[in-house]
């Protein structure tokens, strides 16, 4: 890319989040990811370009060790003209969602992360005008905390995200309770893994979007989105999956279309053989707590029927999934647990705050980091070194749980017996694939005090209303058989 000769024009808004804004170009294959901070708050260029370099080496060094090559894009920071960059600002302000204008973009610097658009095929060569799908999940956390530090049992049986679905909609964050459960998509099992996609596909939220041609065409930015139009996604999916137009409109059509979406995705999650270190950290995921969440509507449902609940089929050891939730699972005490260690961490850089950098909290994240993260003892020595390797680990495990997986489609040509890229079949065509990881960015050490008070508030919200209002209920079904009467007669 030359960054000498830019032109604003070229570039359209892509997305964006808590953290930075993504910018993509309308012809290459490469997105331009900014800085996002408040008005208030400013860093110097040399701070900009070690923060950026710090995601850069954190991706290369670690998450690219425990992922596997072909997951993780780096990608690396380049220095732009600083009146392309503000020009670029004011063209894409007005597309930005409302909910995210608190923070500016950095246009002091000129520093960006340039990568590889994700919304396109990332294996092989491809032709650049063949159409393109991309389906984005962000999966969230795929087990229960079988941590001994947990205080309350609940967060034994139901997982984080469901619980904190219902403090994000007391709060208006989202308008209504999303059916989709993690440890559903995570189980491996292809039906659970059908209804939390079908689930995800209904309340998006923002844990799934998809693009067609780069574009995005369904997704939801805030709680003001409108209801999905599951119609509407039909009519631009249906020619990937039936070219030949063999189906009438409708919602027969439509329920064909999302279904074999959902088929195509369910295959290349449950695919892939990349190789890389997640696999040696534990001997199998979930081996430490219950395959399901209580709170699950796909277990619930089938409570109801008076059926067991599906076992866990187990996830594929080479697939993306279970080496993400692997790393998740590097949350070995639960926030409760390592909030007192991290308290330990910070004691000791009050006394000796020259040794943060010595500790590498903010970097370097080389070989000698990602080689601490292998520790996975329990055991508590007392230690500054213990406390820090655990909080690091847990750093990591909070990266995995709010990374999102990118899945590009390609329809196949009718001749494509001398592609070499990875092949999903649908009903009626066939796509080539590739499968990549976006949000790698280290979560902050600063963060977790707030995570700490952010876990007491879901789970003490959840236990005081929906916990509370569930035993109201069977205890007004035990009131109501209360009258019957017993006799007993002599024999």
């Amino acid at each position: 890319m030359d960054e000498g000769k830019m032109d604003e024009n070229e570039w359209g808004y892509h997305g964006e989040g808590n953290k930075s804004l993504v910018v993509a170009h309308a012809q290459r294959c490469v997105v331009l990811r900014f800085l996002k901070f408040p008005p208030n708050r400013k860093k110097t260029s040399e701070e900009i370009f070690q923060h950026l370099q710090n995601i850069v080496d954190f991706g290369k060094n670690v998450m690219k060790e425990f992922l596997g090559e072909n997951y993780v894009h780096c990608g690396e920071v380049v220095q732009l003209p600083l009146d392309f960059v503000k020009q670029l600002c004011l063209k894409i302000q007005c597309e930005r969602p409302e909910s995210r204008c608190d923070k500016d973009l950095d246009t002091l610097s000129g520093y960006a992360l340039c990568l590889p658009n994700l919304a396109r095929l990332q294996t092989y060569h491809f032709a650049e005008h063949r159409p393109i799908l991309c389906v984005e999940i962000k999966p969230k956390c795929g087990f229960i905390p079988f941590s001994s530090d947990v205080t309350h049992e609940m967060k034994h049986k139901v997982c984080r995200y469901c619980m904190h679905q219902h403090l994000k909609v007391a709060t208006g964050k989202w308008k209504q309770i999303s059916k989709y459960c993690p440890l559903d998509l995570y189980s491996g099992n292809k039906q659970r893994m059908y209804f939390a996609l079908k689930s995800l596909l209904q309340e998006a939220q923002n844990n799934l979007k998809i693009f067609k041609n780069g574009e995005l065409i369904y997704g939801c930015k805030d709680a003001r989105s409108p209801v999905a139009d599951w119609s509407e996604l039909a009519h631009h999916l249906k020619p990937f999956f039936f070219p030949s137009n063999g189906l009438a409109s409708g919602p027969h059509c439509t329920r064909a279309v999302i279904r074999e979406l959902v088929r195509v995705i369910t295959r290349v999650l449950l695919s892939g053989s990349d190789k890389g270190r997640a696999g040696t950290l534990r001997s199998g995921p979930g081996l430490r707590g219950p395959p399901v969440c209580e709170a699950s509507p796909f277990s619930r449902s089938l409570r109801c029927q008076g059926k067991n609940t599906p076992e866990r089929s187990g996830l594929p050891k080479g697939c993306l999934l279970y080496k993400t939730l692997q790393v998740q699972m590097l949350d070995l005490l639960d926030i409760e647990g390592l909030y007192p260690l991290y308290r330990r961490v910070e004691r000791y850089l009050e006394e000796f705050p020259e040794e943060r950098k010595t500790l590498q909290i903010d970097g370097p994240y080389d070989e000698a980091f990602y080689q601490r993260l292998l520790d996975l003892s329990t055991e508590d020595d007392g230690t500054v070194a213990f406390a820090l390797t655990k909080v690091q680990q847990y750093r990591v495990a909070m990266t995995a749980k709010d990374c999102s997986i990118m899945i590009a489609l390609s329809p196949c040509l009718q001749d494509a017996s001398s592609d070499q890229r990875p092949i999903v079949p649908s009903s009626r065509s066939r796509f080539a694939f590739s499968v990549s990881v976006l949000d790698l960015d280290l979560k902050p050490y600063e963060s977790i005090p707030h995570q700490y008070k952010l876990d007491g508030k879901i789970v003490n919200y959840y236990l005081k209303t929906v916990h509370a209002k569930d035993a109201t209920v069977m205890s007004a079904r035990f009131k109501e058989s209360e009258d019957c009467t017993l006799v007993l007669h002599k024999v």
